[in-house]
């Protein structure tokens, strides 16, 4: 795919406090043991728009992403520090549901998987493990789920035949109709198209495009051209540290901090 220059945007979003998906990382530090991987992280990322976290490898973009709903977690000998909000409450507060959070923030992987089941039973997982029973129900769940992902039209045909014969870019785009069907409030991509061909990779973007008028939008990416088409905002992660966050256009083309300027203008990375 040609790269583009960061198209012109409007400035960056308001704080976010007034919709559905509204997230506020207050303070936040997480281990692996006895590594840091995050350093007191604070950032404000706003409902319906896409946000992009860039930076070079290890340097804790994805560690934050998989802290949004918690996925860290299931890995022995994390701890963290600080606070998670979504929509003003803290997702690490004591009692407060896992379950609920990993279907109101949705995740899909840098690499597809989609379940070795038919296309259909991928996307009404969820939906079924959650209570949804009636066919009727779960028929009208996959239609809408793989049409807002942009896939009905190339499946619609085949979809009691097995998930794995779609190509990769339909897997991914699969994935993302999964995480759909449980209806989340955000949704969490870590490098989603990085496995992808050029034609495959447009595809996920322009989905990425359509969806933030649904939903809150956090894309982890080394592709610098990706997230200045894709984001609205976009920040910056060194060594475990947040340097900067800004509308992507003043990211990219005005920069505060020099380590940032650096990097977006590839002198480091």
């Amino acid at each position: 795919m040609t790269a583009l220059a960061p198209a012109p945007r409007s400035a960056a979003p308001a704080a976010a406090s007034a919709g559905t998906g509204a997230i506020a990382v207050r303070g936040f530090s997480f281990w692996y043991g006895k590594k840091q991987a995050l350093h007191g992280v604070d950032l404000v990322i706003p409902p319906r728009a896409v946000t992009a976290f860039i930076g070079p490898s290890g340097c804790g973009k994805s560690t934050l992403l998989r802290s949004l709903n918690r996925l860290n977690e299931l890995i022995p000998g994390v701890r963290h520090d600080g606070a998670i909000e979504l929509d003003g409450k803290n997702i690490y507060a004591p009692g407060f549901d896992q379950v609920s959070l990993r279907q109101r923030v949705g995740m899909v992987f840098q690499r597809w998987n989609p379940f070795p089941k038919s296309i259909y039973e991928n996307v009404a997982f969820g939906p079924r493990l959650n209570g949804t029973r009636t066919a009727r129900d779960l028929d009208e769940i996959v239609e809408q789920s793989l049409r807002r992902a942009a896939l009905w039209d190339e499946v619609k045909d085949r979809l009691r035949q097995s998930a794995l014969g779609l190509s990769g870019g339909q897997q991914q785009r699969l994935c993302i109709a999964r995480a759909l069907a449980n209806e989340p409030e955000v949704l969490l991509l870590d490098e989603p198209a990085s496995a992808l061909d050029p034609i495959a990779t447009q595809k996920v973007e322009e989905l990425v495009y359509e969806l933030k008028r649904e939903l809150t939008i956090v894309i982890v990416t080394h592709n610098l051209q990706q997230a200045a088409r894709v984001s609205e905002m976009t920040a910056f992660f060194y060594l475990g540290k947040l340097i900067e966050t800004a509308g992507t256009d003043q990211l990219f083309t005005s920069p505060r901090e020099a380590r940032t300027e650096a990097y977006v203008t590839g002198r480091f990375g």
